[in-house]
């Protein structure tokens, strides 16, 4: 360990005691149960975004991907199917995990924090992440999971019921179950319940545009600044995902972005440095990027978590480039989960895992120096 990262026995002492009663104290996870009961069957509702081609085939427009769907076959993401030239959605109101979660847990560090979310998923995804912590329902087709019946406006009602101001899109891939998470938006606006969507960004403009319309915010995340990773450790591409990041930044809706650092795949200084730099001149110095910690999951058990050290760096490196709200994620404790104001360099957010210890922002400002933070405080 290096001279600057010891502590001493008190501190370690302390920083333990925290970060056992942030755990004890509000539950990470609190498992929601609906009224609904668990259904075998597949929804059936006609799809957004396609075009009809020749001889009863589809041409899937939602994401970069442009699925062409032969009849009675699905596409990539495995939830949407084409049934004698028509696509349809089958996990509209079908979801196959629903928790209630700290907004911190998504993870949103500049939107109402402390916030409870009722947040919930679908199965499929779009792309086939080697890493995915949820690939059991991601990568599973919606016959494969345990799923709920559970139309919008119940969701609607299980958030206000919960004292949820928040419904998170979440867990797998939203893109894929986007119609669901429009019509649950729309309804929750009407019931003062903000909808956030947590997504890989892989998605073609004019979906995102239009959901967009309902949401209140959104969590991207960037899983690599090369191309190279996207095709073969996402099975995707990375221009899609900074088209919308731009895109969000030009719609002005508040979203931040999570980086996960992945040892040995993503995590060479020059790429950080090339993506933090990127960030800054396209989307600005306010956006909040987390630098994640990666654990050995799914297809990449072969890798160690990633180094301390390492996501140091990155947060270094981030904040050497201008970037004023740079972060550590999955690392309790560290002072990388707290944000500063730019100005003062105060606290003005102490957290501990996903738990608000301290909240020093009055009026969108530092209570310290009234320096403006970027965010969505209340």
């Amino acid at each position: 360990m290096n001279k600057q990262n010891k502590i001493t026995r008190r501190q370690f002492v302390t920083r333990t005691g925290q970060i056992l009663a942030a755990s004890t104290l509000t539950p990470l996870l609190s498992p929601l149960i609906p009224s609904a009961e668990t259904v075998p069957l597949l929804s059936k509702k006609e799809a957004k975004y396609w075009k009809r081609l020749p001889e009863k085939r589809v041409e899937c427009m939602l994401c970069p991907r442009a699925c062409k769907v032969d009849d009675m076959e699905r596409g990539y993401c495995g939830v949407r199917e084409n049934q004698d030239g028509t696509y349809y959605t089958l996990v509209h109101s079908n979801p196959c995990s629903i928790h209630i979660d700290p907004v911190e847990k998504k993870p949103f560090f500049h939107y109402l924090p402390g916030a409870r979310t009722l947040s919930l998923a679908t199965a499929g995804c779009n792309v086939n992440c080697a890493f995915c912590q949820n690939w059991e329902i991601s990568q599973a087709r919606p016959e494969q999971t345990d799923n709920i019946n559970l139309p919008p406006e119940e969701v609607v009602r299980q958030a206000v019921d919960n004292g949820c101001p928040i419904i998170a899109f979440t867990y797998t891939e939203p893109v894929v179950f986007i119609e669901y998470c429009y019509d649950i938006a729309k309804l929750g606006n009407q019931s003062n319940r903000k909808s956030v969507m947590v997504t890989n960004g892989y998605i073609n403009p004019d979906p995102m545009k239009q959901l967009c319309t309902v949401l209140s915010a959104v969590k991207v995340d960037l899983k690599a600044f090369t191309e190279r990773f996207y095709k073969e450790i996402v099975g995707g591409k990375l221009q899609p995902v900074l088209d919308t990041l731009k895109l969000l930044n030009q719609l002005k809706i508040w979203y931040e972005i999570v980086y996960l650092v992945v040892p040995t795949l993503n995590d060479n200084p020059s790429e950080i440095t090339a993506v933090c730099a990127w960030i800054k001149s396209e989307l600005g110095v306010d956006v909040p990027l987390h630098f994640t910690r990666f654990n050995p999951m799914y297809k990449l058990k072969n890798l160690p978590p990633t180094p301390i050290p390492t996501l140091e760096r990155c947060r270094d490196i981030g904040r050497d480039v201008g970037l004023r709200y740079v972060y550590i994620g999955n690392v309790p404790g560290h002072e990388g989960e707290n944000t500063y104001c730019p100005s003062c360099k105060k606290i003005v957010v102490q957290r501990i895992g996903f738990r608000v210890l301290q909240f020093n922002i009055s009026g969108g400002k530092c209570r310290f120096c009234q320096t403006n933070i970027a965010g969505v405080w209340t």
